[in-house]
């Protein structure tokens, strides 16, 4: 239905500044919203930032002011600019899509593979 496809992710210093990449493939539905999501090493999978069908953005506050979500027309590719980076900003990055079918009348969530993010001197 729906594959997601991160990349970008990688060993960084403090301070410094990546961009992530999801690719989306797949159709036969309608797109909800998008987002990226992260887990640290030993904690549960937290919501980083989402972009919606109806154009709102939301982010956590601790990377408020730091990292920027964004797409394209099509829906096709989601990105995460990355900022200012800390060392509490290390973890493995996830892609995230919620969809409608357009045989269904549920919601259906997908996730991507992730990418590994670590920033550390």
């Amino acid at each position: 239905q729906v594959q997601l496809v991160e990349s970008g992710g990688d060993l960084v210093q403090p301070g410094g500044s990546l961009r992530l990449s999801c690719a989306r493939s797949g159709g036969a539905f309608s797109i909800r919203d998008m987002g990226w999501y992260r887990q640290p090493p030993g904690k549960q999978r937290e919501l980083v930032a989402t972009i919606s069908s109806d154009g709102p953005t939301n982010y956590a506050d601790s990377v408020k002011g730091r990292f920027t979500i964004s797409r394209d027309a099509a829906w096709t590719m989601v990105y995460l600019e990355m900022d200012s980076l800390k060392p509490e900003d290390t973890a493995v990055y996830y892609c995230n899509i919620v969809i409608l079918r357009y045989s269904s009348t549920q919601f259906s969530e997908y996730w991507g593979q992730g990418t590994q993010v670590t920033v550390s001197s």
